[in-house]
C-alpha cells in the first residue's frame, strides 16, 4: 500500500523579492510540515510550478494543470501535480512599493490597470503517477475555494493526504466488478446509486486490493484502478499521441537514440504534452529502463542543465526555443531536438544514430503503420470494407506498445542462455556473456545491438531480470514461450498483427483491470456570470495546519494498529525459452561448411596422430582454407579433444608443429571478442598439447599461439572465468544433492552457453531451485553454502592467474621490449603487438637463467603481466564476492606465479633453440656477377603472390607462389630465391630480382601467411623494370634486421653521388667507392680534360645566363676527388685564346693527337657520313659546303648540355651563335643533326625559346624600332640564322613564288596537276591532326566510303576493295584522344589543311610539292610557347604549334602503367581490369602522340622541307622526336652500329638528363623516375612490330637496353651530359684500360661481345630495302603492349644479365644429368612449359637458333674449331643468293628471308588490319611508279599475309591478286571473290574473302585455252562498263569474270596471258 499524496503545497508569488523583470515564487504553506521518514520533501518545487518564471499579468488567465517529474538522489521519481490559478492584487500597493524604483523616463501609462494578477499554485507531491486523479483532486479543492462550498478546505486536504491505495495487483483477487452501470440511468442518479453500492457493499477491505474508491469529503467519489503488475509501465494514451505528433520514422529515431544513449530534447508550448511525450518514450523502451537524466519539464532558470555531458531526456517549453538553441549551439551540437508542435526531429550532422538491424527495422515500421493507419493496406481495394477506423486512442496506445514489446522479444530472445551465474548465495550474482550472444545471433557487426548491450539500461535489465527465481511478467512470458511463434510469423504481417493485438489486450487489461468502472463524481467550479469578477474572487485562504496535521496523525495511528497487509509475492523459476543455437542454424547464419571440408579436417588430424606426415602435409593447405569457417573450427577443437588423455597429449616435433599451425589458423580469423567461443574451447587444449624438449623440459602449445589479440582482451578472460565458475558451482550443487553427474565432456562444458542447452539440468534452473530452498535452510547450512561458493570462485581465480600467465608471457622474455606498447598495459586495448618466438628459435641470444630475474627487460615483461592479472583478479573477485583475505592472498601469489612461469619458460626457450629447425627449405644461394658483392646475406622471407595471376595457379596448374626462400641484397641487385610452398611443385626454384637502381617505390605491409597464420611484417618493392617483390619476413628475422635491410637498400638506391652507383663501384670492395690512383697511361688526355673543365667553369662563371634552370650537382669534396679522378680525366689547357675559333689554335702540338678522341665521337663520324662537314688536318673548309662543324662549344661555355662539336650554317660566325643561344632555354640553340640525302632537307633540334625570344622572333621581326636595342639585333641574327639554313637547301629558289603551307587552297590546287592534288591535303590534314583542331571531328577527314572512325589510314592513297570507290581520307589517330588538347587556333588549322578530299581513283604521286607551295622550314614548336605569334606572309618558315606531353604526364602515366602491368593485389572489380588500367594510364596515348609528330616530320623532310624541332628544354620530347625521325628516314640507324650511333649522338651527346630523369642519386630522388628513354624504346618497338624486316636488331635488343638503361650496371647511361662525363673522366675511357675483363663499362662493348658469341640480338628477318622511309601507323588500335612490361621468367629471373642466365642453365643441366645412365626405362622427351616460369625462347627456340645451336654442339663433338655464328649465317645467305640468281627468280631481289616464305617485295606496302570491319589493304608506300587504279599492280602484290604472322600456311608465290566478280554455275548469281594468280604453282585460286587461308576453288592454268573479253550476262553487277567483263575458257568449262573497271580487266587478262606464255 502507498500514500496517494505525500505532500500538499501552496506556492504563491513572492511580493518581497520581486526585483527586475522576473519575480519569484515561495511556499506559502505545506502539509505535513515535517518530512516523511521514507520520503523527504523535494527541494525547488517553486521553480517547477511556473517553469516560465513568476510574472504578474494584467488579465486573469484560465487555471492550468500539468505534472512535473522530479528525481531525487536515490533515483526515485516524484510526480508534482501543479494546479495554477490567478489572484488579483491591488495596484496602488504596487505603485507605493515601487515608487522609489520607478525610472523617470518610464512611461506611466504602462502600469495603468487598477489590478494585476499573480499566479498561485496548488501542488501535490506523490510517488505514484495517477495524473487524472491528481487533476480531479486539485480541481475539487479549487472548486471548494471558488464556490465557497460548506466543506472546510482542511478536511478535503486532510482526507487527500491520508488516502492510501495499493501500488499494484488489480487482478490478484479474481472477482466480479463492484457494480455495473446501467448507462440509461441519468448521470446524477448513477453517481448516487454508485455511492449506495459502496455503502452497502460488504467485505470492502478485500476489494481494496483491486479497486480503490476515494472521497475527499466534498460529495465527491473517484475510482482508482491500479495496474495488475506494476513492472509494466502505465501510458494512458500518451504513446499514441506521441506517434500522432511526430510520425513513425521520427519516433523510431528517438527510440534508437534513447537506447544508444544520445541526448534528446523535446520542445512544446504545452507542459502536459512534454510530460506525456517523455512518459511515452519511456513506455516503449520497456523492458529496458531509462537511467540517465530525465526531466520532462525543465524550468527556464535551469536551462544550463542542457550542457551536461551525459545523455538525457528533457522537455523545454517552446517559449525558451531561442535560449535553448544558443545553449545547444555553444555545445558540441550533439543534442537531438524533437519539436512536438511542429512534428519535426532535428538530428545534428555530428550525431550518428545506429538504427535497428535491417529486417527488424522494416518489420517494425510495417507493423506500426498497420496499427496507426489500417486504411493504408486497403486503400487500393476495389471494394473497401465499410469501416476500418483505427482503434480508440487508449487501445491504439497499447497496440503500439505491443509492437515494441514484440520487437524486444526478437532482439533479446535467447538472452538467458548467455547468462553466467557465478554466485547463488547469499544473493545471486549474474553476468551476461555479450560475445557469445552476438556471435550466436551472427550480429557481431551490428552497431545498434553492440551499443544497447554496452549501455546502462541493459546492465540494469540484467541485474533486474537475471535472477532465475523471481516474479515473472509479460516480457518473461514472451521470451520463454512465444519466440517460436514470432519466428514462424515474421514473414506474414497479418499473423504478426494478430499477435500484437493479443499482446495489446494484455497490456490494456493490466492498466485497466475493470474497464467498465470508470465513473468519477467530482465537483467542478461553477461557471456563473460574475465568475471572473475580481471582487467576487477571494484570496486563497491560509489553512489551519493543526487541523490538517490532526487528520494525518489520526490516519497514521490507525495504520499502526491495523494488522499489516501481507501480500504474497508470487515468485517462480524464470523459464529460459528455446536455446540460441537452433535459431541461428535455422536462419542459416552459421557459415556453411560442407561435410567434405569437415572430413578433410578430421582426416588431417587422424594422419597427424597416426604419424602419416606426408599425407598430412598434402592436406594441410586445404585444412587451413577450411578453417576459415566456423563449423570447421569447432570440428577441429572436438577432434583435438579426443586426443587428450588426463589433460595431457605429448607429441613429436613434426606433430607439434602441425597442431600449433592449425591452432594459429583457427585463432587467426577470430576477432578479439571471441564471439563464437573458439578461443574459449582452445584454451584448455593449448595447455594440454606439448612436446618433450629435454630432460624434464616440456614445451606446451600455448607458447606458440600467443600472437593473437584475443588473449589481451580483458572481457574475454572475464567471460571465460565466469563460464568456468558457473560450471563448478553447478557441479558443487549437483554433488551436494547427490544428483546425477553431468555426462558432457570437459570441452563441452568449456564451451559455455552454447553447450549448456544440452546439459541435463542447466545452471540457471539449479540456481532457481537453490534460491527457492534458501529461506528453509538453517543459518549453519546457509553460511556453509556461502563459504563453499566463495572457495570455488577463489580456486578458479588462482587457476586463471596461471592460465593468463601462460598466454601472456612470451617465450623469450629477454627479447621482448615491445610489451610496453602491447595491450597488456591497457585494459581497453584489444591489439597485441608483441611478437613471440617461433619454435625454431630466434635471432636473439639465449636468455641465461643464472642472471636472475632482476634483468630490466625481463622484469618489465613480468610487471606488465602481473599488473594485467591483478586488474583482472580485482574485477572478477569484487563482482563475485570473494573475501578480502582471499583477495590479498591472490595479490601476493600472482607475482610468484609469473616469476615461476618465467623460470620454466627460460629453460624451454633455451632448449627450443637447440632443436633442429623444423625442416624449412634450405636457403639457395644466388649466382652473382663478376664484381657484384653481397651487402646483406640471405634473410628468410616468403614471396607473396601479387595481382599477376600466372604464378598463383589461378589459370590452372599448381601455384608457384607463395614461395619460401631468402632475399639477398647485393651492390647491384635485390634477389629473391626460393621454392614454392605448394608441395606439388616444391622442387622448382623460383627467382625474382631487379637492379637496386630501378627501385621506384617501397612500402611496408603486413601479411598474413596462410600457412603459419602469423601476421608478419613485410615489404612491397616495385621496380621500373616492371617487377614487384612482395615479401613477408619470416618470424626468425628480427624486426631490427629488417630495418637494417631497408636502410642499406635506400643507401644503395640513392647514393650521394653518381660515383656511388654500381657501374663505378663494381669490382671494388664496398667500402671504397672511388678507385685508387694508379699510374697515368695517357698524360695528354688527362691534361686536356683537366684544363677543359677548369676553363669551362671559369667561363661559365663570367657568362650571364638568364633563367638558368639546371646545373650539374656540385660536390663539397671536389678538391679531394680531383686527385682520385686524375686517372682518366679529360681537360684542355688553360691558356685559351678566346678569339680563335679553329681547333688547331686551341691545342698545343704535343696534345694535338688527343683531339682525335673528340673527332672520333659518334657525332663527328655521323656528320661525315651525312656530308655535313669534315675536320681535315689542315682544318680548311671548302666554301661551297653549306654547313660547317663549329667548335664554339668546345669548352662547353655556350651550352653546357650540348656536345663540343656542332653543325651550323657555313655563313654564321661563332660570335653570332653565342648571342643567339641566349634566346633559347638552357642556351640550346638550333643545330643540324641530320640531312636527307635525297632532298637535302635538314633536321634541326633546339630547345623552346625564352618568352622574350618568342615575341621578338615570331611576332614582328620587320617592325621598325626607335633604336637598335640588343633584343632587336638578336632577333635579326636569329632570322639570318634561319635564312642561312633555308639557303642551304638546293630546292630553295628566289622568293618570287614563295608561299607557305597556307597556300593549300583550291585556287592553287587548280593550277597544279592531279598528282599534286593528291599529295597536298595529306600533309595538311596530318598537320591539322597533330595540332588538334576544333574541326577535327569524325566528319572532316575520316569519313570515307567505309566511314569508320577507328581505321588506320595511310599517308599515300589507300586501296579499297570491292565496289567501294571513294577511299577513306587520312585521319592520323588524333592527339586529341587524350582529351587534354583544347587550345586551338583555327586560322593556322585551316591554312594547314585543305578541305578538298583526294580524287577517288588517284594513285599515290611521286612528285614533290611544287616549290612555291610550301615553306622551306617548318618549326615544330610548343603551342603554349607560341601563343600570340603572328605568321608573316614573307617568311620562308612556318611554325607548327603542337601540344607536347609534359614530363609530369609521362611520370604519372608510367606509375599507372606499372600498376596496370604489375598490380600489387588481385582484384575482381571491373574498374580495375588490366585493359581498363592500361587505358587510364594513357601510356598508349603518349606513344601515339610522339609517333604522330615524328611521322609528320618524316613526311615534311621527305617532301623537301627542312624541319626544326623546338620543344620544351630540348632534351626530352625533342630528343624522342628527332631520334625517331632519323630512325624512320635513314636505314643506317636500323642497324646495330647505326642505332648505337643514334643513341650516343642524340641522347648522350645532346644531353638527355639520364641521371636526373632516372632519379639515380640522392639529389634527384625528389624529382622521381621519368622514363623518357623507355618511351622512345617503346616507340621503336612499335615500329619494329610493323616493319620486322627493316631492323638488323631483334626485339630482345630493345628490351636489353630498356633494362640496362636503369640498371646502373654500365656507365653508358649515367650522368646528364658530355660535360659531366668529361668532368668525371668517363667520356674517353680507353678500352685497354679495363683491369677486370669481366667488368664492362660500356653497354655497347658488352652488346658487341655478346653479339659475336650468340645471335640473341640478331633479327633473322633483316632484309633491308635501299633508302626505305618507314611510315608506321600511330593509331592506338595499332599499338601493342610491349611484352617487356608483362613477361616474367620465374625460373631464372630477368634474362638481361646474360652470363648469370648462362651459368644458371649450366648448373641446372649439371643437376639434371644423372650419375649412371638409366637404360631400363625410356626417358620421355616431353616437358611442361609454364609461360611465367620458363623462358619460352630457350625451351622452344626458333628454327634458325636451334640449327645454329646444333651446329655448335656437333662442332664440339667432332673436335672442330667452332665457327662464329655470323660467318655461318653469311655463308648460307650467299649460297641462297647465287641459287636465286641461277634460277632467275625475280621475286628474290636482294636477299634471303629464311624464317618466312613471304616474297621479298616492298614490305612497307601494306599491313593487314584485323581490327577494321572490311578487309582492305592500306598502302603505305610512296611508290615511284604509280597506277591510277585502286587495284593492285601486277607484279607488286600487297602483303596479304600479316607482318605479325611470319609462318605462312602455304608456301606460295602470289604474283597477282585482287577482287573479281565470278559468275556461278547455272542459275547461280555473280559473287565477288578474292583471286590469286600463282605463277609458281601455275594456278588461279579464289578465296571467299581476303583473310581466308583455305581456298574455295582452283583453276589450273594448264587447262586454260584462252582469255577473251566477255559480255555482261544476266544478273551481272550493275553500273560496270562492258569492257570490264572477260571470259576464261578451259578444257572443261567457260568461267565468266567481271573486274571493277576496264583497265583492271585488261590487267588481269594480260597477267593470265603472260603466265600462259611463260608456261
Amino acid at each position: 500500500m502507498a500514500r496517494l499524496a505525500d505532500y500538499f503545497v501552496v506556492v504563491g508569488y513572492d511580493l518581497d523579492k520581486r526585483g527586475g523583470s522576473e519575480g519569484q515564487g515561495h511556499i506559502l504553506q505545506r502539509f505535513p510540515e515535517k518530512d516523511w521518514e521514507d520520503n523527504p520533501f523535494p527541494q525547488g518545487i517553486e521553480l517547477f510550478c511556473q517553469p516560465n518564471g513568476w510574472q504578474l499579468v494584467p488579465e486573469r488567465e484560465r487555471p492550468s494543470f500539468f505534472v512535473s517529474v522530479l528525481t531525487d538522489i536515490n533515483s526515485e521519481r516524484h510526480y508534482c501535480a501543479c494546479f495554477t490559478f490567478w489572484e488579483g492584487l491591488d495596484n496602488p500597493q504596487l505603485q507605493k512599493a515601487e515608487a522609489s524604483e520607478v525610472d523617470e523616463d518610464e512611461v506611466p501609462g504602462l502600469v495603468q490597470p487598477a489590478q494585476v494578477f499573480a499566479p498561485k499554485s496548488l501542488v501535490l507531491v506523490s510517488r505514484l503517477d495517477h495524473t487524472e486523479v491528481f487533476r480531479n483532486c486539485l480541481g475539487l479543492i479549487y472548486a471548494v475555494h471558488v464556490d465557497s462550498l460548506s466543506v472546510p478546505l482542511e478536511t478535503v486536504i486532510g482526507n487527500l493526504l491520508t488516502c492510501v491505495i495499493p501500488v499494484a495487483g488489480g487482478s490478484q483477487i479474481n472477482e466480479s466488478p463492484v457494480c455495473s452501470l446501467n448507462l440509461s440511468v441519468p448521470q446524477a442518479l448513477a453517481c448516487d446509486w454508485l455511492l449506495g453500492c459502496f455503502q452497502d457493499q460488504p467485505c470492502q477491505e478485500e476489494r481494496e486490493e483491486s479497486l480503490r474508491t476515494i472521497t475527499l469529503g466534498a460529495g465527491d467519489r473517484q475510482v482508482i484502478q491500479t495496474p495488475i503488475n506494476d513492472s509494466l509501465p502505465v501510458s494512458g494514451s500518451s504513446v499514441a499521441h506521441l506517434f500522432r505528433q511526430l510520425g513513425i520514422v521520427n519516433v523510431l529515431y528517438l527510440f534508437c537514440a534513447a537506447l544508444t544513449e544520445h541526448k534528446i530534447l523535446f520542445l512544446s508550448s504545452s507542459y502536459q504534452r512534454l510530460t506525456d511525450a517523455c512518459r511515452a518514450l519511456l513506455a516503449i523502451m520497456f523492458p529496458l529502463k531509462y537511467s540517465f537524466t530525465y526531466v520532462p519539464i525543465l524550468p527556464g532558470k535551469l536551462l544550463e542543465v542542457l550542457s551536461t555531458p551525459t545523455p538525457f531526456i528533457i522537455g523545454v517549453n517552446s517559449f525558451f526555443r531561442s535560449e535553448t538553441q544558443e545553449l545547444v549551439g555553444s555545445m558540441t551540437l550533439d543534442v537531438i531536438i524533437a519539436d512536438l508542435d511542429g512534428g519535426t526531429v532535428t538530428i545534428p550532422e555530428c550525431v550518428h544514430i545506429s538504427l535497428l538491424p535491417d529486417p527488424l527495422l522494416q518489420q517494425t515500421q510495417t507493423a506500426l503503420s498497420m496499427v496507426l493507419d489500417p486504411e493504408l493496406e486497403i486503400a487500393d481495394h476495389a471494394f473497401p470494407p465499410s469501416s476500418t477506423q483505427p482503434s480508440t486512442l487508449k487501445i491504439q496506445d497499447k497496440e503500439i506498445r505491443a509492437v515494441f514489446l514484440w520487437l524486444f522479444g526478437q532482439l533479446f530472445h535467447g538472452y538467458r542462455w548467455c547468462l553466467h551465474i557465478i554466485r547463488i548465495h547469499p544473493e545471486p550474482v549474474i553476468r551476461f556473456h555479450k560475445a557469445a550472444f552476438l556471435g550466436q545471433r551472427a550480429l557481431t557487426e551490428d552497431d545498434f545491438l553492440m551499443k544497447v548491450l554496452d549501455g546502462m539500461a541493459f546492465a540494469g535489465f540484467i541485474s533486474e531480470r537475471g535472477p532465475p527465481y523471481r516474479p515473472t511478467d509479460l516480457f518473461d512470458d514472451l521470451i520463454a514461450n512465444q519466440v517460436e511463434r514470432i519466428r514462424q510469423e515474421e514473414c506474414s504481417p497479418h499473423k504478426v498483427m494478430n499477435h500484437i493485438k493479443e499482446l495489446a489486450e494484455q497490456l490494456f487489461k493490466n492498466e485497466n483491470p475493470y474497464p467498465a468502472v470508470a465513473m468519477h463524481k467530482v465537483q467542478r467550479p461553477a461557471e456563473s456570470p460574475g465568475h471572473n469578477d475580481p471582487k467576487n474572487l477571494a484570496i486563497f485562504p491560509l489553512l489551519d495546519d493543526v487541523t490538517v496535521q490532526l487528520f494525518i496523525d489520526h490516519a497514521a495511528a490507525k495504520l499502526q494498529t491495523a494488522p499489516p497487509v501481507v501480500k504474497a509475492e508470487l515468485k517462480g523459476m524464470v523459464p529460459s525459452g528455446p536455446p540460441l543455437g537452433d535459431i541461428v542454424d535455422r536462419h542459416g547464419h552459421v557459415l556453411a561448411n560442407s561435410a567434405r571440408r569437415l572430413e578433410v579436417v578430421r582426416n588431417c588430424i587422424t594422419y597427424i596422430f597416426d604419424n602419416k606426415m606426408l599425407e598430412a602435409k598434402k592436406l594441410m593447405p586445404a585444412v587451413l582454407r577450411a578453417l576459415k569457417g566456423w563449423a570447421a573450427r569447432v570440428c577441429l577443437t572436438q577432434e583435438l579433444n579426443q586426443h587428450v588423455l588426463q589433460n595431457r597429449a605429448v607429441l613429436d616435433d613434426q606433430q607439434f608443429d602441425y597442431i600449433v599451425r592449425m591452432m594459429n589458423c583457427t585463432l587467426q580469423d577470430c576477432s578479439h571478442m571471441d564471439e563464437h567461443g573458439i578461443a574459449a574451447i582452445l584454451l584448455p587444449l593449448v595447455t594440454a598439447f606439448c612436446r618433450k624438449l629435454g630432460a624434464g623440459i616440456t614445451q606446451f602449445a600455448y607458447s606458440c599461439v600467443q600472437e593473437h589479440m584475443v588473449w589481451t582482451n580483458m572481457q574475454f578472460w572475464e567471460a571465460m572465468f565466469y563460464s568456468d565458475v558457473q560450471n563448478h558451482i553447478r557441479a558443487l550443487y549437483l554433488e551436494a544433492d547427490g544428483g546425477e553427474q553431468s555426462t558432457s565432456s570437459r570441452g563441452q562444458q568449456e564451451s559455455g552457453p552454447a553447450a549448456g542447452g544440452q546439459e541435463l539440468l542447466g545452471a540457471l534452473e539449479l540456481a532457481s531451485e537453490q534460491s527457492r530452498l534458501w529461506p528453509t535452510l538453517s543459518k549453519e547450512q546457509q553460511s556453509e553454502r556461502v563459504q563453499k561458493e566463495e572457495s570455488t570462485v577463489f580456486s578458479q581465480a588462482i587457476h586463471y592467474a596461471n592460465r593468463m600467465s601462460y598466454l601472456l608471457l612470451p617465450l623469450d622474455t629477454s627479447k621482448n621490449r615491445l610489451l610496453n606498447r602491447s595491450g597488456i598495459g591497457d585494459v581497453e586495448s584489444v591489439s597485441n603487438s608483441y611478437v613471440t618466438n617461433s619454435i625454431a628459435g630466434s635471432m636473439a641470444e639465449s636468455y641465461d637463467t643464472e642472471s636472475g630475474f632482476e634483468d630490466a627487460e625481463s622484469s618489465d615483461v613480468a610487471n606488465s603481466v602481473v599488473r594485467f592479472i591483478n586488474r583482472f583478479v580485482d574485477k572478477v573477485c569484487n563482482e563475485s564476492g570473494v573475501t578480502n583475505e582471499h583477495l590479498k592472498a591472490l595479490h601476493t601469489m600472482i607475482p610468484d606465479i609469473v616469476q615461476m612461469h618465467i623460470e620454466t619458460l627460460d629453460a624451454v626457450h633455451r632448449e627450443s633453440k637447440r632443436l633442429p629447425p623444423i625442416q624449412k627449405p634450405k636457403l639457395l644461394r644466388p649466382i652473382l656477377l663478376a664484381g657484384e658483392e653481397l651487402v646483406m646475406d640471405g634473410m628468410r622471407v616468403h614471396l607473396i603472390s601479387d595481382g599477376r595471376e600466372e604464378a598463383t595457379g589461378a589459370l590452372g596448374g599448381p601455384p608457384l607462389l607463395p614461395a619460401e626462400g631468402a632475399i639477398f641484397l647485393t651492390t647491384y641487385r635485390l634477389i629473391f630465391k626460393g621454392t614454392p610452398n605448394d608441395p606439388l611443385v616444391g622442387e622448382q626454384v623460383v627467382t625474382r630480382s631487379f637492379p637496386i637502381a630501378s627501385l621506384t617505390k617501397e612500402k611496408r605491409i603486413s601479411v598474413s601467411l596462410s600457412m603459419d597464420q602469423f601476421i608478419q611484417e613485410g615489404l612491397q618493392l616495385r621496380s621500373c623494370t616492371f617487377q614487384l617483390l612482395k615479401i613477408a619476413f619470416d618470424e626468425e628475422v628480427a624486426s631490427d634486421l629488417a630495418e637494417v635491410f631497408r636502410k642499406h637498400m635506400h643507401k644503395l638506391r640513392y647514393p650521394q653521388h653518381v660515383q656511388g652507383t654500381f657501374a663505378f663501384t663494381v669490382g671494388q670492395s664496398g667500402k671504397t667507392l672511388v678507385e685508387h690512383k694508379t699510374k697515368d697511361k695517357n698524360q695528354s688526355i688527362k691534361t686536356l680534360s683537366k684544363n677543359l673543365v677548369k676553363s669551362a667553369k671559369r667561363t661559365i662563371g663570367r657568362q650571364h645566363v638568364t633563367r638558368k634552370k639546371y646545373s650539374p650537382p656540385t660536390w663539397e669534396n671536389r678538391s679531394s676527388l680531383q686527385s682520385e679522378l686524375d686517372e682518366d680525366e679529360l681537360s684542355v689547357s688553360e691558356e685559351l685564346d678566346q678569339g680563335s675559333l679553329t681547333l688547331s689554335s686551341t691545342i698545343r702540338s704535343s696534345d694535338r693527337q688527343t683531339m682525335s678522341n673528340v673527332v672520333e665521337r659518334a657525332c663527328c663520324r655521323d656528320y661525315q657520313r651525312l656530308g655535313l662537314g669534315t675536320l681535315s688536318n689542315s682544318l680548311t673548309r671548302s666554301k661551297n659546303e653549306p654547313f660547317r662543324i663549329s667548335t664554339v662549344n668546345r669548352m662547353y661555355t655556350v651550352c653546357r648540355s650540348y656536345p663540343g662539336l656542332l653543325i651550323v650554317p657555313q655563313s654564321i660566325p661563332d660570335s653570332t651563335i653565342q648571342r643567339i643561344s641566349r634566346c633559347y632555354r638552357q642556351n640550346r640553340f638550333p643545330v643540324v643533326c641530320w640531312r636527307n640525302s635525297r632532298t637535302k632537307a635538314v633536321l634541326l633540334r633546339s630547345a623552346g625559346l625564352h618568352a622574350k625570344g618568342v615575341v621578338g622572333f615570331f611576332k614582328s621581326p620587320n617592325a621598325p624600332s626607335a633604336g637598335p636595342s640588343q633584343a632587336d639585333s638578336t632577333s635579326l641574327e636569329q632570322e639570318k640564322y634561319m635564312q642561312a639554313i633555308i639557303s642551304s637547301m638546293p630546292s630553295y629558289c628566289e622568293p618570287s613564288g614563295r608561299n607557305t603551307l597556307g597556300g593549300f587552297t583550291s585556287t592553287h590546287m587548280s593550277t597544279s596537276d592531279s598528282s599534286d592534288k593528291l599529295r597536298q591535303p595529306k600533309i595538311g590534314a596530318l598537320m591539322k591532326q597533330v595540332m588538334g583542331g576544333k574541326e577535327d571531328v569524325p566528319g572532316t577527314f575520316s569519313r570515307g566510303a567505309l566511314g569508320q572512325r577507328a581505321r588506320v589510314i595511310s599517308l599515300s592513297q589507300p586501296r579499297v576493295s570491292g565496289k567501294a570507290r571513294n577511299p577513306p581520307g587520312g585521319k592520323w589517330g588524333s592527339i586529341r584522344g587524350s582529351g587534354r588538347l583544347s587550345a586551338y587556333n583555327p586560322e593556322v588549322g585551316n591554312r594547314l589543311s585543305s578541305k578538298e578530299s583526294p580524287q577517288p581513283n588517284g594513285g599515290p604521286s611521286e612528285a614533290l610539292f611544287l616549290k612555291q607551295q610550301r615553306a622551306y622550314l617548318y618549326i615544330i614548336g610548343d603551342k603554349t610557347q607560341l601563343k600570340g605569334g603572328k605568321q608573316d606572309s614573307f617568311q620562308q618558315w612556318e611554325v607548327v604549334p603542337i601540344e607536347v606531353c609534359d614530363v609530369r604526364q609521362v611520370k604519372n602515366s608510367f606509375k599507372k602503367l606499372i600498376k596496370a602491368c604489375v598490380p600489387s593485389s588481385a582484384t575482381s572489380e571491373p574498374s580495375m581490369t588490366f585493359h581498363r588500367c592500361l587505358e587510364e594510364s594513357e601510356w598508349m596515348c603518349l606513344l601515339h602522340r610522339v609517333l604522330q609528330v615524328s611521322v609528320l616530320v618524316v613526311e615534311l623532310l621527305d617532301t623537301g622541307s627542312s624541319v626544326m624541332v623546338s620543344l620544351e628544354d630540348g632534351w626530352d620530347v625533342t630528343t624522342q622526336v628527332v631520334s625517331l625521325v632519323q630512325l624512320l628516314s635513314d636505314p643506317y640507324y636500323r642497324t646495330f652500329d647505326g642505332f648505337r650511333l643514334l643513341v650516343e649522338k642524340e641522347w648522350l651527346s645532346f644531353g638527355h638528363r639520364f641521371s636526373h630523369r632516372g632519379a639515380q642519386t640522392l639529389a634527384s630522388q625528389s624529382s622521381g623516375f621519368t622514363p623518357v628513354f623507355l618511351q622512345f624504346l617503346d616507340c621503336v618497338h612499335q615500329i619494329h612490330l610493323q616493319f620486322p624486316m627493316e631492323f638488323e636488331f631483334s626485339q630482345y635488343y630493345l628490351k636489353f637496353l630498356a633494362y640496362h638503361y636503369v640498371s646502373n650496371r654500365f656507365r653508358t647511361f649515367l650522368l646528364d651530359s658530355d660535360y659531366e662525363r668529361i668532368e668525371l673522366g668517363v667520356l674517353y675511357e680507353e678500352k685497354g684500360e679495363r683491369k677486370n675483363p669481366q667488368v664492362f663499362k660500356s653497354v655497347w662493348d658488352y652488346i658487341d661481345r655478346l653479339n659475336k658469341k650468340t645471335p640473341i640480338f640478331f633479327n633473322y628477318m633483316f632484309s633491308p630495302e635501299d633508302e626505305e622511309v618507314l611510315r608506321p601507323y600511330s593509331f592506338i588500335s595499332n599499338l601493342k603492349v610491349w611484352d617487356f612490361y608483362i613477361e616474367e621468367t620465374l625460373s631464372e629471373g630477368p634474362s638481361y644479365d646474360w652470363e648469370l642466365v648462362q651459368r644458371g642453365r649450366q648448373e641446372r643441366l649439371a643437376e639434371e644429368v644423372p650419375d649412371k645412365p638409366d637404360t631400363t626405362t625410356p626417358k620421355s622427351q616431353r616437358r611442361i612449359v609454364w609461360p611465367c616460369y620458363d623462358s619460352r625462347s630457350r625451351v622452344v627456340p626458333d628454327a634458325i637458333t636451334k640449327l645454329l645451336q646444333d651446329l655448335q654442339s656437333l662442332e664440339a663433338e667432332l673436335g672442330l674449331p667452332p665457327e662464329k655464328w655470323k660467318d655461318t649465317w653469311d655463308k648460307i645467305k650467299a649460297n641462297q643468293r647465287t641459287e636465286a640468281k641461277l634460277e632467275n627468280r625475280p621475286s628474290f631481289n636482294s636477299s634471303l628471308l629464311m624464317s618466312s616464305n613471304l616474297s621479298h617485295q616492298r614490305r612497307s606496302q601494306g599491313v593487314y588490319l584485323p581490327e577494321s570491319g572490311v578487309g582492305s589493304s592500306i598502302n603505305l608506300a610512296m611508290d615511284r611508279e604509280t597506277s591510277t587504279t585502286s587495284t593492285p599492280v601486277a607484279g607488286r602484290p600487297s602483303t596479304s599475309t600479316l607482318y605479325s604472322q611470319f609462318q605462312s600456311t602455304e608456301s606460295e608465290n602470289r604474283s597477282f591478286e585482287g577482287i573479281l566478280f565470278k559468275k556461278g554455275a547455272l542459275l547461280k548469281p555473280w559473287k565477288p571473290r578474292w583471286f590469286v594468280l600463282d605463277k609458281t604453282k601455275h594456278q588461279l585460286r579464289y578465296y571467299e574473302t581476303r583473310q581466308d587461308k583455305e581456298f574455295k576453288g582452283v583453276i589450273e592454268l594448264a587447262e586454260v585455252e584462252s582469255v577473251i573479253p566477255g559480255t555482261p550476262s544476266m544478273g551481272a553487277p550493275k553500273n560496270i562498263e562492258e569492257k570490264a567483263f572477260f571470259d576464261l575458257k578451259t578444257t572443261k568449262r567457260v568461267y565468266n569474270f567481271c573486274a571493277q573497271d576496264s583497265p583492271n580487266a585488261q590487267l588481269w587478262m594480260d597477267s593470265i596471258q603472260s603466265c600462259l606464255s611463260d608456261a
